[in-house]
């Protein structure tokens, strides 16, 4: 709870994963990859409940230890595109009494606490203003377009790159919204969202086999 506020973390979880094999199952520094962000979310100083939403028995009984609430997905629901992360949503909180929620993922094991309890405080902060809050990485690179058309950058004038705009990059860390937005929108990003810079090593997604290998070197180094 975040003064009178309270707040629910939402978790989906497979087994399988179309680009890295048995991805949440794989030993991450002595663990299966998908206790990662459970345990550290179990260390929130504010976060009341964390919803855990998959279809596996085993990843269920793999984590009954962390006193989690389990929504268990409906086969419908299952067969749905694993990137609709918005109807999983919907159905989690058509279960849930909560009013605000923070998702992550099992792929963002490198995520602090201190990172998920400062963007929900920054979330409440400046809730007058914002619907939602997002995650994202900032790049001072020199982008272009496939068709050599330049993003954020004049080419045939060089600046230094600390010189350049940046540009945000939605990471996949951390979404926090609450109830009425998310069902006025249907989306967890709402109209009037705040754009919460991560640090570049906590915001690594794994995604394919490369990005197990640089979090599990990362995690190695530090």
């Amino acid at each position: 709870m975040y003064e009178d506020k309270k707040i629910a973390a939402l978790i989906f979880l497979r087994e399988y994963s179309s680009r890295v094999t048995n991805k949440n199952l794989r030993d991450f520094h002595g663990k299966p990859l998908f206790r990662i962000i459970l345990e550290t979310l179990k260390n929130s100083k504010y976060i009341d409940q964390i919803i855990l939403n998959t279809p596996s028995q085993k990843i269920i009984d793999k984590s009954s230890d962390l006193d989690l609430k389990i929504h268990k997905r409906p086969q419908w629901l299952d067969e749905i595109n694993t990137n609709e992360a918005n109807a999983i949503i919907d159905y989690d909180l058509s279960k849930s009494s909560f009013e605000y929620y923070i998702q992550t993922h099992s792929t963002n094991p490198l995520l602090s606490i201190q990172t998920i309890d400062n963007s929900i405080e920054v979330f409440f902060n400046n809730i007058d203003k914002y619907d939602s809050l997002f995650s994202v990485t900032s790049f001072k690179k020199r982008f272009y377009h496939k068709d050599f058309s330049s993003i954020n950058h004049d080419y045939k004038n060089l600046q230094p790159t600390q010189e350049i705009d940046p540009l945000f990059m939605e990471n996949s860390c951390i979404y926090i919204f609450s109830k009425d937005s998310f069902l006025k929108e249907k989306n967890r990003i709402g109209t009037k969202p705040y754009i919460y810079e991560t640090d570049f090593f906590e915001s690594v997604d794994i995604d394919t086999e490369q990005d197990f290998k640089l979090a599990h070197l990362i995690k190695s180094l530090s």
